[in-house]
């Protein structure tokens, strides 16, 4: 079987495994063990086969292509094409190669020139990515099976009481949650093997839909439906872009199919009408964009030919000369931008960027494993994914907006973390900002620096999340001013979630050997220097991003001092805290390794960041024309930091970690050797202390400029509903009734009944006229026989005269 058919088959049933398992449970789940316990078997099962097939995926594709050569370079470069009908692979003429196969498992529907697929497109970002998905999942999932353990029985839901003050007891929805973590994974994998830009809409859905049923499993507590609503609400907001971008993608160029759109943004080579120019892999406007904008002409040209000889042909070759002329004049460019984005504003929404970011803190209502895999693998890492897979369609333009939001979320959430008292809405600040780093990076060009920072943070997010799991498990407070002192009673949970402290302030020793976050927020910052370096006036986004790094530490080990430090703030819940059993603390052991290691480059190349085998397969995935950089408008999105030039590392090796460093001598200061008084601290800045507090008051801004007036409005429209068109519709009905009341008493019960009681009476006194006939008397019946008898025969005699 030849290799593109082999990654296919193999990804297919990793991704379809977790729809068998939800399928499973749906049908069986309450059958399946004691209260539906085997459910959780079943889809850990599933997703740990999904992690053995990944692997094998991984296996053959380093097989094949090889890991320890970089894009440039690597003599396994060539892509076999042609292998089979529907697995393409294409090469730059400069000798380097895009990798990647790509086809279609089964055609939904053919309409004119829309071809609706379940197709694929696999590249080693493809499964890098369902390696990643499914090896984190499957560690929630072990993890999730001893946190859950409580659904298996009637539970008590303390924060809930009923009118008559009692708690809420309710049956167990231990199989339910299974069910749903199951979809979620198979919706994810969708996302990350999807061909085609409508199928992977689709699975943006169903990820949106899978994250409202588990935000929100906790049903009965209003905080729990109302964050499950805003979830779901606020991604509409972004979804409505992304299908304007959509409809820009599929009315000019006439396809939803990666390949053939990034051929056509991305061609190898690009004609005008006096000379062929080699522009490898450049950024061009499509011709269907050119004449998305120039209909008219089009129109002209096809005419002006329709009636020659190979008039049509000739029509075509006249067109695309002339598409080259408009596109000079920038027809069609809008178009571009426009698309870009529209997908790119449904990525704000997935990957809570601002100003779409309000929805993911309240997202902590849900259980903790399903924070762990929303802030790490699935949803908002969807976000990230979308915006790296569609870079090539993105002008220069749509990456400065990309960087500028990038940049606005990762400082924003930073300062709010700063403030938080509940652990989990620390970390979930602490996501929204490192999300604005890997929006950041991509949008000045730092293509692997941006994916890799979105891989090795889902490793350390979701350990971090899964550590303040374990800790609100042992304690049953969610709030770090009810912990201190934990470290004795949880020392591995202690010592797991430091590590992923370290790893996301990105520890490490420059020129030496750091933890995974050191390698990708290195990169980062090394980006957004030869960024800033290349248009001067945007240097104070780098600024920027490295006086987030060191925010980023100091609350992360404000975080880890308050609750695993110090003296404990609650004497009755320390004394019942304890470590979590098995099921619980081995996925974090597993996941700390993974935040160490998964960046860190060989022993024999420790200096060499770019060594690590991961950044390896990341750069065999670089799209088309991102090494190629480009300029517009004075914008200009330059290459890749050059790996073999060591300065610039260097210097963001350094800013990194001193920053990092600044950041935990701060929170040191504060919260361990507590040489500074916090309480001192938040009075002398007690406007921005509120500000922090508040969030911005970025949920008081759209309750008074969103929600207020769409509730305003809708009050306005039920009081037309009702006190217009309801009464109008009720007088109607009262007129119609009382028309035909009269209509009934003038017609019906007086001419027609009138009638018929007439008739009825008439005959009634006939009846009662011939009644007196009959007397009874025999002689008197007799003598009426006689007498008839003799007059019947005397007029018959008479007629026979």
């Amino acid at each position: 079987m030849e290799l593109g058919a082999t990654l296919s088959t193999l990804l297919l049933l990793a991704w379809l495994l977790p729809l068998a398992s939800f399928g499973a449970i749906v049908l069986f789940g309450p059958r399946m063990g004691r209260a539906g316990k085997a459910a959780g078997y079943v889809a850990t099962g599933a997703i740990l086969a999904g992690v053995v097939l990944s692997l094998f995926a991984l296996g053959f594709w380093i097989g094949e292509h090889g890991l320890g050569e970089s894009l440039h370079g690597d003599e396994h470069a060539e892509v076999k094409a042609g292998e089979e009908a529907d697995h393409h692979g294409h090469r730059h003429d400069d000798g380097h190669a895009k990798k990647f196969y790509s086809g279609d498992w089964y055609t939904l529907a053919e309409f004119g020139g829309l071809r609706l697929t379940i197709g694929y497109y696999i590249d080693a970002l493809t499964v890098v990515m369902f390696c990643m998905v499914t090896l984190i999942a499957t560690c929630i999932h072990f993890y999730a099976m001893g946190y859950m353990h409580e659904e298996l029985e009637d539970v008590t839901d303390h924060e809930v009481t009923l009118a008559n003050g009692e708690h809420l007891r309710r049956p167990g929805r231990y199989h339910r949650f299974f069910q749903y973590l199951s979809l979620f994974c198979f919706s994810m994998l969708g996302i990350v093997v999807a061909g085609n830009i409508a199928m992977t809409f689709i699975f943006w859905e169903l990820v949106g839909i899978c994250s409202y049923f588990l935000i929100g499993f906790y049903i009965e507590r209003k905080t729990a439906s109302t964050a499950a609503n805003k979830a779901f609400i606020v991604n509409r907001v972004g979804d409505f872009g992304m299908i304007i971008g959509l409809m820009a993608i599929f009315g000019s160029l006439g396809t939803f199919h990666y390949e053939e759109i990034f051929a056509q943004v991305r061609p190898q080579e690009i004609y005008t009408p006096t000379e062929t120019i080699e522009k490898h892999h450049e950024l061009t406007v499509p011709d269907g964009m050119v004449w998305a904008e120039a209909t008219e002409r089009a129109g002209e040209i096809v005419m002006d030919h329709a009636g020659q000889e190979y008039g049509l042909e000739n029509a075509a070759a006249q067109m695309a000369a002339e598409a080259n002329e408009y596109r000079d004049q920038g027809f069609g460019y809008t178009l571009l931008i426009i698309a870009g984005l529209g997908i790119f504003c449904g990525c704000m929404g997935k990957s809570a960027q601002f100003p779409l970011h309000v929805w993911l803190p309240d997202a902590m209502e849900g259980p903790t494993p399903v924070s762990a895999l929303v802030h790490s693998a699935t949803m908002v890492a969807a976000g990230v994914f979308l915006t790296a897979r569609f870079f090539p369609v993105f002008t220069p333009e749509v990456l400065l907006v990309i960087a500028i939001v990038g940049t606005v979320t990762l400082f924003m959430a930073a300062t709010i973390a700063i403030t938080a008292t509940d652990i989990k809405r620390v970390l979930a600040y602490s996501t929204l900002s490192q999300l604005g780093y890997m929006m950041f990076a991509l949008g000045v060009g730092g293509w692997v620096a941006g994916v890799l920072h979105l891989i090795t943070h889902a490793f350390f997010k979701s350990l971090l999340f899964m550590c303040s799991g374990s800790v609100i498990h042992a304690v049953h407070s969610n709030e770090m001013t009810d912990m201190g002192g934990l470290l004795k009673k949880m020392p591995i949970t202690a010592y797991t979630m430091l590590v992923g402290c370290l790893a996301i302030i990105g520890a490490g020793i420059p020129l030496v050997i750091g933890l995974s976050g050191y390698y990708s927020k290195d990169a980062i910052l090394a980006q957004a220097y030869v960024f800033g370096e290349s248009n001067g006036s945007l240097l104070f986004l780098f600024v920027i991003a490295a006086g987030g790094a060191a925010i980023t530490a100091f609350y992360m080990f404000r975080l880890w001092f308050m609750t695993f430090l110090g003296e404990p703030r609650d004497k009755h819940r320390f004394d019942h805290a304890h470590e979590s059993p098995k099921v619980m603390w081995i996925p974090l052991v597993v996941l700390s390794c993974f935040a160490v290691f998964v960046a860190t480059p060989p022993i024999t190349d420790l200096f060499n960041p770019t060594a690590a085998p991961l950044v390896r397969m990341l750069e065999q995935a670089v799209p088309n024309g991102v090494a190629a950089g480009g300029a517009s408008g004075g914008i200009v999105i330059p290459a890749e930091a050059d790996s073999h030039e060591h300065t610039v590392h260097v210097l963001a090796g350094f800013i990194a970690f001193g920053t990092a460093m600044s950041g935990l001598l701060i929170a040191c200061c504060v919260y361990w050797w507590r040489l500074i008084n916090p309480d001192e601290v938040r009075a002398m800045f007690a406007p921005i202390y509120r500000f922090l507090l508040n969030k911005w008051w970025f949920d008081e801004l759209y309750d008074k400029l969103l929600v207020r007036p769409t509730l305003y409005i809708g009050r306005f429209i039920a009081w037309i509903d009702r006190g217009l068109i309801d009464w109008l519709i009720d007088n109607i009905a009262r007129w119609a009734r009382g028309f035909s009341d009269g209509f009934d008493r003038a017609i019906d019960r007086t001419l027609v009944d009138g009638t018929v009681n007439w008739v009825a009476r008439q005959t009634h006194a006939v009846g009662l006229a011939l009644r007196g006939v009959q007397t009874g008397r025999i002689r008197q019946y007799v003598v009426l026989i006689v007498v008839g008898t003799v007059t019947m025969f005397v007029i018959a005699f008479g007629l026979s005269k």
